[in-house]
């Protein structure tokens, strides 16, 4: 039978009303949906912060790179072994162990240089998907900003690194350079932030990874929660 004119009306201002409703419940998981995922920039800004400090207050103390299981690097492919330095000291394995010791501790310089650009960069980092990153692997975060820094730790390491090594005058390093034709001092402050950045990198990534394995030991209780929802 057809329906009355009451019945239709009844109906339409049903489906009005849950209209109303649904137009009123978007927005309110919207809001609530922005909230979560300020919440969780907000975690992983704090979790980069603490990270960050940890490892370049490691890094920039003395022997901070050398005493380093993860940070410590090799000699830059600057100073590789070639038959252009055959019969120098350079192909002198006492004293590339030497030079590499040297470069260690002169990355601490750069590292010192670096650290307030690194630390900038985690207190703004833009996070797309920080679900993705809370819930992902124990550098997720690290991996993130070192992302976002591109080769920015490099060109900030390289001005302090040439600096030191001008005013250390090590004599190391200055018979080192003297056997590379053309080789500049800037050259080789550019070849150490190059593998100190890969070892500042590392430094940070298992800073995280302790942080995540141990969130309480931060205080801050808004990294815990959001460490153990993760």
């Amino acid at each position: 039978m057809p329906a009355s004119a009451s019945e239709a009306l009844g109906r339409r201002g049903f489906l009005v009303g849950a209209l109303a409703v649904g137009s009123l419940a978007l927005p309110g998981m919207a809001r609530a949906q922005a909230a979560a995922a300020d919440a969780g920039t907000d975690a992983i800004r704090r979790l980069l912060g603490r990270a960050t400090q940890d490892a370049f207050a490691r890094l920039s103390a003395s022997q901070g790179f050398w005493n380093s299981r993860v940070a410590r690097f090799p000699l830059p492919i600057l100073f590789r072994k070639t038959p252009a330095v055959a019969g120098t000291p350079l192909a002198n394995d006492a004293f590339r162990f030497d030079l590499e010791y040297k470069l260690n501790i002169f990355a601490e310089a750069g590292a010192r240089g670096a650290e307030a650009g690194v630390q900038d960069a985690a207190r703004k980092l833009a996070v797309a998907d920080p679900a993705a990153i809370l819930h992902g692997r124990i550098t997720s975060a690290t991996s993130a900003l070192r992302l976002e820094t591109g080769v920015g730790l490099v060109n900030a390491m390289i001005p302090p690194l040439q600096q030191t090594l001008a005013a250390q005058n090590d004599p190391t390093v200055t018979q080192a350079v003297a056997l590379l034709a053309g080789v500049t001092l800037r050259d080789v402050a550019h070849a150490v932030a190059l593998v100190a950045d890969n070892g500042i990198w590392y430094e940070i990534g298992a800073a995280e990874a302790r942080i995540r394995a141990n969130p309480q030991a931060t205080g801050d209780a808004a990294l815990v929660a959001a460490l153990r929802g993760a």
